[in-house]
C-alpha cells in the first residue's frame, strides 16, 4: 500500500486535488476531519483545550466554539502552538488508526490530505509528499470567493503557516495549481498513473 501525503497552505487547491484522486480509486482522509472528531464534548482532547483556553470557548450546548478559539490563537503564536500541539497529537493518533485499517483491507493507494503535514511533524505516516502550490493572488482570490474571508485575514492565516518555499524542500511532487480546473485534473492524473504503476 502507497499512502501520498498531500499538502498545501490556505487556498492552494488540495482539497480539490483529493477530490481529483478520490474518483481515481484513492481513498482519502482528510486531517481537518480527524481534527474535528478530537473536539468532541468530554473528550480528553476537549477536557486538554477547555483547561488551556478557558471555558469561554464552549457553546451553550457545550460544543468547542471554533470560531472564537480561533480568534483567541491566531494573534498569538504560543497560544497557537498550544493549540496545535493539543489536537495535532490526538489527530495523528487517529490518522496512524485509519491508516492501519486500510492497510488491513488491502487498499492500493490512501491518501493523507493535512495542511500541516510537514508543521505537525506527520512525515513518518505518509511515504510520498505531494504539495500543491499556488500564487498568492490567486489563493486570495480563491478563499474569498469560496469562503467569504477577506484579503487581510486570508494574508494573515498565510503568514502564519511555513511558506510554501520551505515546503517544498520536503516534496517529492510539486502540483502548481496556477490554471483551471482541467489543467489540474490532468497533471494529478498524470500523477496517479505514475504512483499507481509503481510496485
Amino acid at each position: 500500500m502507497l499512502v501520498i501525503g498531500v499538502t498545501g497552505n490556505i487556498g492552494s487547491g488540495k482539497s480539490t486535488v483529493c477530490q481529483i484522486l478520490a474518483r481515481l480509486g484513492a481513498v482519502i482522509i482528510d486531517a481537518d476531519k480527524l481534527a474535528q472528531e478530537t473536539y468532541k464534548p468530554h473528550s480528553r482532547t476537549w477536557k486538554e483545550l477547555i483547561d488551556t483556553f478557558g471555558k469561554g470557548i464552549l457553546n451553550p450546548d457545550e460544543e468547542i466554539n471554533r470560531q472564537r478559539l480561533a480568534d483567541i490563537v491566531f494573534s498569538q503564536p504560543e497560544a497557537l502552538a498550544r493549540l496545535n500541539q493539543i489536537v495535532h497529537s490526538a489527530a495523528y493518533r487517529l490518522a496512524k488508526d485509519r491508516i492501519e485499517t486500510y492497510r488491513q483491507q488491502e487498499a492500493k493507494i490512501v491518501v493523507l490530505e493535512a495542511t500541516l503535514l510537514i508543521e505537525a511533524n506527520w512525515l513518518d505516516l505518509v511515504d510520498k509528499v505531494w504539495l500543491v502550490a499556488a500564487p498568492q493572488d490567486m489563493v486570495v482570490q480563491r478563499v474569498n470567493r469560496d469562503r467569504g474571508v477577506d484579503e487581510s485575514e486570508v494574508l494573515a492565516r498565510l503568514r502564519s503557516q511555513m511558506p510554501a518555499e520551505e515546503k517544498m524542500k520536503y516534496a517529492d511532487e510539486i502540483i502548481y495549481n496556477d490554471g483551471d480546473i482541467s489543467h489540474l485534473e490532468s497533471k494529478v492524473t498524470e500523477l496517479w498513473h505514475k504512483y499507481s504503476r509503481e510496485p
